[in-house]
């Protein structure tokens, strides 16, 4: 029952990171401000908190789950899954860097809007934390099928 409640849990986070993602791409766009700017900011806040949700459920999947942490840790797909998700959070620092800084220069100046170049450059971090997080799925169900191809 154990692993069945953690298999849950942590799809559910995983897919509701995937959503906070989409949400904060599609809040984070030129001309973004003002309450914009501030659920801008709780989205990514969220964004943290979910991806600590995920790796906590993941680590406690590898050594509570059925499968035990022998077939994670021998199972070269995991491996490049950990990899992905280490590209993910990494790319994730800049939107977050971005986003506060933003809030804070927001906050002392009434009407701040973020430079377009600003907005168009942290798209392309979000946009490539996706992409990455595709990977992550593939690796994903690779591993759960322990394919060696």
């Amino acid at each position: 029952m154990t692993d069945l409640i953690l298999a849950i849990a942590h799809h559910f986070f995983v897919f509701s990171l995937v959503g906070i993602l989409a949400a904060e791409l599609a809040l984070c766009r030129p001309g973004v401000s003002g309450a914009a700017l501030i659920r801008l900011a709780k989205v990514d806040g969220s964004y943290g908190i979910v991806a600590s949700l995920i790796i906590v459920v993941g680590i406690c999947r590898v050594i509570f789950g059925n499968k035990g942490a022998q077939f994670y840790l021998h199972n070269p797909w995991f491996w490049g899954k950990m990899s992905a998700i280490v590209i993910v959070a990494l790319l994730s620092i800049v939107p977050t860097i971005a986003v506060l800084r933003w809030r804070k220069m927001a906050g002392n100046e009434p009407g701040f809007v973020p430079p377009e170049r600003s907005i168009a450059n942290t798209r392309r971090f979000l946009k490539a934390e996706l992409a990455f997080l595709a990977v992550v799925i593939v690796f994903a169900a690779t591993m759960a099928r322990r394919s060696n191809f």
